[in-house]
């Protein structure tokens, strides 16, 4: 088993505690709302917290029909969850689990850091690829930039 991990750090012009309530806390709720040519609903299987099961159904027309996360962490008052990836996507013959963690890091002015690593657990001697790696950064930076644009867009949610 080998281990490829892909870092992204980007500004968001969204207070820490906002983008993470939005992105992370009510993610169930708002990406289905702000995805739905992607991701028709969000279930949670336990409290929310460590140990619950996130399953996102995906839409129609997509490549997979779910993912499922495993929630590690949550730290409300750092802003920063870890979860793993479990069943559905990438998990398969190449990969078997992927390791999310996310944090946002307040900036003094007013918005925040996103900093975001992903740990891909390969099977046997599979290396990924460098298209692998760029499309696993673009679906990370631009979910949470959907995310972003709903809240510049709607500066009460949330707040």
């Amino acid at each position: 088993m080998g281990v490829t991990t892909i870092t992204n750090e980007f500004n968001c012009p969204i207070p820490a505690a906002r983008i993470f309530k939005a992105a992370i806390l009510d993610a169930h709720n708002l990406l289905p709302k702000i995805l739905p040519d992607k991701i028709k609903s969000i279930q949670i299987h336990g409290d929310g917290g460590a140990g619950s099961i996130k399953q996102i159904n995906l839409a129609d027309d997509g490549p997979f029909n779910f993912i499922k996360h495993r929630i590690e962490e949550i730290d409300e008052h750092n802003f920063k969850c870890k979860f793993t990836l479990i069943e559905g996507a990438v998990i398969g013959e190449k990969i078997e689990k992927v390791v999310d963690t996310v944090q946002f890091v307040a900036c003094a002015d007013g918005g925040s850091i996103c900093k975001a690593t992903s740990e891909f657990y390969t099977i046997g001697d599979y290396t990924m690829g460098e298209d692998e790696i760029q499309m696993g950064k673009d679906i990370a930076i631009g979910t949470f930039k959907m995310v972003e644009d709903y809240l510049s867009q709607n500066p009460d949610a949330y707040a």
